[in-house]
């Protein structure tokens, strides 16, 4: 926050303090003491730089009000009194709607995504601190770009206005994937990420916003980087928020000079009639042991060493409810490191008694160690299990969700919903370019072309694929198709897969329905949030024609 403050020229300062999985921490912390709920953090990097904020007249506008805005804004005033600067802090509530629905057994937090417009009143009113609960992590730009510029969102222009806003948002809210960080070139662009810079959006009067960050940090904004983070966590062309549904097939990127981006020409189009409401409840309980198999006859060891512990749980009639086993071949042949030969035997398991994953499991492992395969252990000694949770996105009609800004003077404004709303439908797909005439080809990974980014929403995971020149996107769009990626990612191949392509973006992107079962809390699968999902894609090889292979790899 220091350096943001410090570091250049701000108007209003933003922090997105949730995700899917911090929701059902602040759950259990609410639990606990109903005081708490929301992000403590904040506070501690506020009370440094208070001070700092109100000298340079910067506004903060955060969403760490998690389950208690109202806790957390009475917390800032506390500080602001007891550092002695004087702050108007206001906040936005309504979207905890727990109390208000049959949301199903076991809820523990039942939250609906809330638009910008409670943080536009607020700022109107002249706060300086803008406290949320669960608003759509644009919403922390877009509303204060529309307080500021007096958008409507009734109006076409309007509306394209607070889209090209949304966009900017989505681009600033994971900090520094913007700016290098997680960027699958890094190593070939030679971005320097030890200390990259947070990414800065100066947004234009019709929504028009130029990405950059303060002179003198480390990382790069480039249309790459603005790319991949455009890709993340998204779907198909029609990006639906709470204000607005902007349509990610109308962006364009345009280097606007030296760690510069400009995202143009969005248009936006009325929001749909329903917000999406975060459900998380506790799953119940999970254990894993990883067994270390090395050097020779992996498979039949594999099959042994799983074989006792099914066995041994059976026979004890405390076989968990789940149990899934997963072999990762990270062995090689001939190696020089026992780490190398070395594959990994993974099992999980889950059951609503912390009793059945717990000793029963772990004591079963461990009582294999002299009866077992040659060479037997586990990498870490096996715990007794731990609790895990469940997301799930329902969807509640919007005018039946409050949405109060409480002002700084305590008043409190009920904030309507949109006018004009749109049921969702999917975009028609656009045409594909020409695609190369034929040709030679090389057989290379597919990142030795394409760019990914890939990230997880609920159950269903996303991986956004792009590429850097006109020739590479005529080769991609028809190539790496849905029956591509089924067989470039065996894991997705009894899954829904749908792409969607993005021409002004020379990029596609799919969206695999259930691979993470039920949402990263559940952990799923080794990589439970699909973060490296699309560096796994881009280690696949594929056949790619030789002249866009020219210059980008050796002969």
């Amino acid at each position: 926050m220091e350096e943001m403050l410090s570091g250049g020229e701000l108007d209003v300062l933003t922090g997105d303090y949730l995700a899917e999985l911090t929701m059902l921490i602040l759950g259990r912390d609410r639990m606990k003491d109903p005081g708490r709920g929301y992000a403590g953090t904040f506070l501690r990097q506020l009370e440094g730089s208070l001070a700092l904020a109100r000298e340079r007249g910067v506004r903060i506008v955060v969403n760490a009000g998690g389950l208690n805005p109202a806790g957390l804004a009475a917390a800032v005033r506390e500080l602001s009194d007891r550092v002695g600067v004087p702050a108007a802090v206001a906040h936005v509530e309504g979207d905890d709607v727990l109390a208000r629905g049959s949301w199903g057994e076991g809820v523990l937090t039942a939250n609906a995504y809330l638009g910008g417009r409670g943080i536009g009143a607020c700022l109107r009113a002249g706060a300086d601190i803008v406290v949320t609960g669960r608003v759509t992590d644009a919403a922390l730009v877009s509303g204060a770009a529309a307080a500021h510029f007096g958008w409507s969102e009734e109006s076409d222009a309007d509306r394209d206005a607070l889209a090209g806003a949304v966009v900017a948002g989505h681009v600033l809210e994971c900090g520094t994937q913007a700016t290098g960080g997680n960027y699958a070139f890094f190593a070939e662009e030679g971005i320097d990420v030890r200390h990259p810079g947070f990414p800065v959006a100066e947004i234009e009067a019709d929504g028009t916003s130029v990405v950059t960050k303060h002179p003198g940090t480390g990382g790069a904004v480039t249309v790459g980087t603005v790319t991949a983070q455009l890709l993340y966590e998204t779907a198909g062309a029609r990006y639906a928020g709470p204000d607005v549904t902007a349509r990610l097939d109308t962006v364009r990127l345009r280097d606007a000079g030296r760690d510069r981006v400009r995202i143009e020409g969005v248009r936006g189009e009325a929001p749909p009639p329903e917000l999406k409401v975060g459900l998380t409840r506790m799953g119940g309980w999970r254990n894993e042991v990883t067994f270390v198999l090395t050097g020779l006859d992996i498979e039949a060891k594999a099959a042994l060493v799983q074989g006792q512990m099914e066995d041994a749980l059976e026979r004890a009639g405390r076989r968990p409810a789940e149990v899934t086993w997963t072999l990762a071949r990270t062995d090689r042949e001939d190696a020089a490191v026992q780490e190398e030969a070395s594959a990994m035997l993974r099992m999980a398991v889950r059951d609503p008694s912390a009793e059945t994953v717990g000793r029963a499991v772990s004591g079963a492992a461990i009582e294999l160690a002299l009866a077992s395969v040659p060479g037997f252990h586990v990498t870490a000694p096996p715990g007794k299990g731990a609790p895990y949770g469940v997301f799930e996105a329902v969807y509640e009609e919007a005018g039946r969700v409050p949405h109060v800004a409480v002002l700084p003077d305590g008043r409190r404004e009920d904030v309507p919903a949109p006018l004009t709303t749109q049921v969702l439908r999917a975009a028609a797909e656009p045409e594909l370019p020409e695609p190369l005439p034929g040709g030679p080809v090389r057989r290379v990974p597919l990142g030795t072309v394409a760019g990914a980014r890939s990230g997880d929403k609920g159950g269903s995971a996303n991986v956004g694929v792009w590429v850097r020149s006109e020739q590479a996107w005529r080769w991609l769009a028809h190539s790496l198709t849905v029956d591509a990626v089924r067989e470039l990612l065996p894991e997705t191949a009894d899954l829904t897969v749908t792409r969607h392509v993005f021409p002004n973006l020379w990029a596609v992107n799919f969206v695999v329905e259930g691979l993470l079962g039920q949402g990263v809390a559940s952990q799923a699968r080794f990589d439970p949030q699909a973060k490296a999902l699309g560096e796994w894609l881009r280690s696949r090889h594929v056949d790619v024609p030789e002249e866009i292979c020219e210059g980008v790899v050796s002969p």
